[in-house]
């Protein structure tokens, strides 16, 4: 079985502070992108991309150039800011899904990060003939309905400020969501990616227990905030969407690319 992490409670204080080093991660993009230009290459099927909380489609930009040099027909949520996770939203996304499959004549795959990753589960979830692949950067897929999210209580804050004053909780009791609220998963393909030293998800948040047929989680060395423009992300972004259509296979990096995510990440085998 693909096994949520068994972390308990916030992330460590320590992994909020370290949330810093996103400055780091954007600094080495550039030095990192020749090297993800050897990252293998897709048939050009739609992927379609959904920002976290507070952001917008300028904050998809390296996801967006990324992907597009991979050959793949790149499309952004085109619903401004990510607010919280509004119906009319959500709804939204589902009618884009629909739509890109309609004009494509092909499945569409869903990158949803942080809170977008929680929007794509939903269309997913309403749309799965539409859709070839559900891939969650550090999203809390699984959140507790009655404990509630374990995120530090600043983003918990910020939420209510801005999103509702009753925080996430308002919106994931929505009957509309009900599906995700007992967390069911589409029967899709399903790759969550997650960092343990994430300082705004915790890890057990971010991850899935499902039919490893379908269902994986791959940890990867990264901040919460930088999980859009991480070179790890990108590389394994690319593997994970460059599968052939009805043949999907769980991550497993072989050789010396295997060996440096395992010593980078610190994970025996790739859960």
């Amino acid at each position: 079985m693909a096994t949520q992490h068994p972390h308990k409670g916030p992330p460590h204080a320590l992994h909020s502070v370290l949330e810093l080093r996103v400055f780091q991660e954007l600094a080495t993009l550039p030095l990192a992108w020749p090297l993800l230009m050897n990252t293998p290459k897709g048939d050009g099927h739609p992927v379609l991309l959904s920002p976290g909380f507070m952001g917008d489609e300028g904050s998809l930009f390296a996801l967006k150039r990324f992907l597009k040099t991979r050959g793949y027909e790149v499309h952004t949520w085109g619903l401004g800011r990510n607010v919280g996770f509004q119906r009319r939203h959500a709804e939204a996304l589902v009618q884009k899904i629909r739509h890109l499959h309609h004009q494509s004549g092909r499945t569409v795959s869903l990158v949803g990060w942080s809170l977008g990753g929680m929007f794509s589960l939903y269309g997913a979830l309403h749309a799965p003939e539409c859709v070839r692949h559900l891939i969650t950067l550090g999203s809390p897929v699984t959140v507790d309905p009655v404990h509630g999210s374990q995120s530090p209580e600043t983003v918990k804050r910020l939420y209510r400020l801005i999103a509702h004053p009753l925080g996430p909780s308002a919106h994931i009791m929505q009957p509309r969501v009900k599906r995700l609220r007992e967390r069911e998963l589409p029967n899709v393909p399903i790759s969550c990616l997650y960092s343990i030293s994430d300082g705004v998800v915790p890890a057990q948040e971010a991850t899935i227990t499902g039919d490893p047929s379908h269902c994986e989680n791959i940890r990867v060395y990264s901040s919460h905030i930088g999980l859009g423009f991480n070179a790890m992300v990108l590389a394994i972004l690319a593997d994970r969407l460059s599968q052939p259509e009805g043949d999907w296979k769980p991550f497993d990096p072989q050789g010396v690319n295997g060996m440096l995510y395992r010593a980078a990440t610190h994970a025996a085998v790739p859960i």
